[in-house]
């Protein structure tokens, strides 16, 4: 700590980038900053060393580097690039996306457009990810109905095709290449057609239509109907595709959404590109939160991540709440009502959906995990010493003014175990007080455990207000278990 206050001190107020590094000049963590001085000192603040994952990251930190840049803007975006180069320890970590499908257009002579799960930087461009490979074909099938083009391996050359290297295949003859290999389409030719498929890949689709219009129109000045027919077919194809996708309104504009919801130490976000009224992108990713920095920081990481993967930058960016961070160009807007607070709604229903099917799916495959993850989130919320692997729940009951009776229901591992259930009738309680009566049962309930040394329940839930609560405390007083099994009263909120 004395060795690296010097560097903390010196460190400039201008936004940048930081990283840390250990004893083996490792970067162990990579940060970005609007005020570079600020953020670094506040690891070093008592308050920063209260929590735990925070300590040990700065436990480690043997020297500190930062690189000042001219805009918040262009930190974000270099702090993404730097974290997927480095892959630092105590950064978020970006759940892997190799299951899901990009769309790749091959960096090469008349250039193949195919789907893939490898991003291979070799200049190709690739387009996605596609989660639902549903999607991705849907766009891959009218692409291919709009412009046939090669799918073979080839590697074709204009002096290979001069000298007659190759021979026309199967695709050729029943319409889905123009056969270039052969020289029947030109290269030129071929090339346009991929700058169209990069458009429609890209959601420019009303450039595409009004391209094709001014062609049809060409055509038709010309004669050459059967020309005019086959483009107005793609224009038809184009414009069904488009009826398909989900309209927002014409008038909005282009710009990014993006909403956040964090749970199990895990920060989801929900990305919706909007382009010509429409959305053409979206996409969820999964964010492990490790040293437990404010969903805020994750979220802008998250945008660094899209502007530097998909290399646009929108001018304008659509968020549910305000962040500390200077967008400069960039419009940001916190919408209130209207259509793009309906579409934070939108992104918001689908991370909730997203969250909920990965659960079930979770449920059903590992049931176990999917136990525990629920008994550890008890043990958060209730601040539990330990996980609540036994509970059990009382409540009272009477049939109208009399007849009082208690039930118990036993839950183990996060499921209900109907064998432990128990039923009371009341015994030494006259009339109808719920409060002794309640203390009875609980008294019964852990004094037969006890004898029959049986395991005791890690959290007790009792029905009730403040009053049950009070009974059931004096059952465990006269047991000698107060304060060995947690205990916990709820009530209906009027009462």
């Amino acid at each position: 700590m004395k060795d690296l206050k010097p560097i903390v001190r010196s460190i400039s107020s201008e936004p940048g980038i930081y990283q840390y590094f250990d004893e083996s000049n490792t970067i162990i963590y990579i940060g970005k900053a609007k005020n570079l001085k600020k953020r670094v000192s506040s690891y070093f603040t008592p308050s920063a060393q209260q929590n735990r994952k925070t300590k040990a990251l700065v436990s480690k930190i043997r020297d500190i580097k930062t690189f000042i840049v001219d805009t918040e803007l262009d930190a974000l975006l270099l702090e993404s690039n730097l974290i997927k180069k480095y892959q630092p320890q105590y950064n978020i970590l970006l759940k892997d996306d190799k299951n899901y499908y990009w769309i790749c257009v091959k960096k090469e002579p008349f250039p193949r457009v195919f789907f893939t799960r490898k991003v291979i930087k070799d200049g190709s461009a690739y387009f996605g990810p596609y989660s639902n490979s549903k999607v991705m074909f849907t766009v891959l099938d009218l692409i291919k109905e709009l412009y046939p083009r090669r799918t073979c391996n080839l590697k074709l050359s204009n002096d290979k095709i001069i000298q007659k290297k190759f021979t026309a295949c199967l695709e050729f003859h029943i319409g889905n290449c123009l056969a270039p290999c052969i020289g029947l389409q030109k290269e030129n030719e071929y090339d346009a057609m991929i700058e169209a498929i990069i458009l429609i890949l890209k959601g420019k689709l009303s450039s595409i239509i009004n391209h094709l219009k001014d062609l049809k129109q060409a055509f038709v000045d010309k004669l050459e109907f059967e020309k005019a027919q086959e483009v107005k077919d793609k224009m038809i194809l184009l414009s069904n595709f488009i009826s398909k996708s989900t309209i927002v309104s014409a008038s909005l504009g282009n710009f990014d959404v993006f909403t956040s919801i964090e749970s199990d130490n895990i920060v989801y976000i929900n990305f919706l590109r909007i382009y010509e009224g429409r959305i053409i992108q979206t996409f969820t990713f999964e964010f492990k939160n490790i040293i437990e920095e404010p969903v805020e920081q994750i979220l802008l990481t998250c945008m660094g991540e899209v502007w530097s993967r998909w290399g646009k930058v929108q001018e304008e960016i659509v968020l549910e709440r305000s962040i500390d961070f200077d967008f400069k160009p960039i419009k940001c807007t916190i919408p209130e009502i209207g259509e793009k607070k309906k579409l934070i709604d939108l992104s918001h229903k689908n991370l909730e959906y997203y969250i909920r099917e990965k659960r079930e799916t979770q449920r059903l495959v590992d049931p176990e995990r999917h136990s525990k993850r629920i008994l550890e989130q008890m043990q958060k919320d209730l601040r539990l010493s330990e996980l609540p692997h036994q509970i059990e729940c009382f409540d009272n009951s009477n049939f109208q003014g009399a007849y009082p009776v208690s039930s118990m229901v036993c839950f183990k591992n996060a499921k209900p175990s109907k064998k432990d259930y128990r039923h009371f009738n009341i015994k030494t309680v006259e009339g109808i007080d719920d409060f002794a009566s309640m203390k009875e049962v609980v008294f019964r309930r852990y004094r037969g455990l006890l004898e029959a040394n049986e395991p005791l329940p890690q959290l007790i839930i009792i029905d009730g207000g403040k009053g049950q609560l009070s009974s059931a405390l004096e059952a465990l007083d006269s047991l000698n278990l107060r304060g060995k099994i947690a205990i916990i009263s709820i009530a209906k909120k009027l009462e």
